[in-house]
Parts: C-alpha cells; structure tokens; sequence
C-alpha cells in the first residue's frame, strides 16, 4: 500500500473524551490539593461529574463537556452552584474557546492532568449547607472505599 493512500484520522468518542477530561480534572484537583469524587448525587436530584474537598473544607464542582453539543443540550449546570464554593468547566483541549460562558472558571483537561485556564469565582457556601455536603460528601468517600 503506497504511503499517499493511506490515511489515518484521530476522532475521539464523547465516552472516551469524557473519561479523559474527567481524569485530567481530578488528577488537577488532586495536585492542587483537593479530595475528587467522581459522579456525585447532590441534594438537588443532579448528578457532579467532579465534586472535590478542599483542606480548608472548601467544595468545588466540574462540570465536564465532551463537545459544544454536550454543553449546547445540557443547561442544568447552573443549578450546581448552590452546592459548591467554586464551579468550573472542564474540557479537552480541542474544545473550542469563547464557546463556554465567561463566569465560571474553566479547566482544559486531558487523560494526564490539566490546567486551571480561568479561576472560578468564589460564592463561600451557608455554614450549614457546607456542614451537610461535607458530611455527606465524607460518607460516600468511605462507602466507596468499602466497595473496592
């Protein structure tokens, strides 16, 4: 097969770019200090990709896109800031920018680690709530690990 006939072409699946982003988030979470849970249930009935526990009891969430049309049909995003101290998005590095809105903080992730391209504001959470999601936060910490 002559070399001018063959051609390969990289598409990434929306599972696999998720996977990717979602690890890249955490593994950044991790580095800065933070305790990520993925798939998070929170009082509210929606589901955080990334939830995570900062040393100071502080909560951020991720919400993670695979492509503008992820981000296009899903607007529930906005309803995850009452559960958190700071909210980003996190995304490939392919994702195109000045798609996502300018007030949450934005991350660009791959299956490796990833960076913090914009800080999300800070709205400190009600001292009780805060109490309640880290609790709650601690107990499926704990009963996750009993499962693996």
């Amino acid at each position: 097969m002559a070399a001018a006939a063959l051609h390969l072409e990289l598409v990434f699946s929306r599972p696999e770019t998720t996977l990717s982003v979602t690890r890249g988030a955490a593994r950044l979470l991790v580095d800065m200090g933070y305790a990520p849970l993925l798939e998070v249930c929170l009082p509210n009935g929606r589901r955080a990709d990334v939830m995570a526990l900062g040393p100071k009891g502080d909560i951020v969430i991720c919400e993670v896109k695979s492509g503008i049309d992820d981000y296009r049909v899903d607007r529930k995003w906005q309803e995850y800031g009452p559960f958190c101290d700071a909210f980003y998005f996190a995304v490939a590095p392919e994702f195109p920018e000045g798609v996502l809105p300018g007030e949450p903080g934005l991350i660009v992730a791959d299956g490796f680690g990833g960076a913090v391209v914009r800080d999300a504001p800070s709205t400190p959470l009600a001292p009780a709530r805060r109490k309640a999601l880290t609790l709650a936060f601690a107990r499926l910490g704990a009963l996750r690990a009993m499962r693996e």
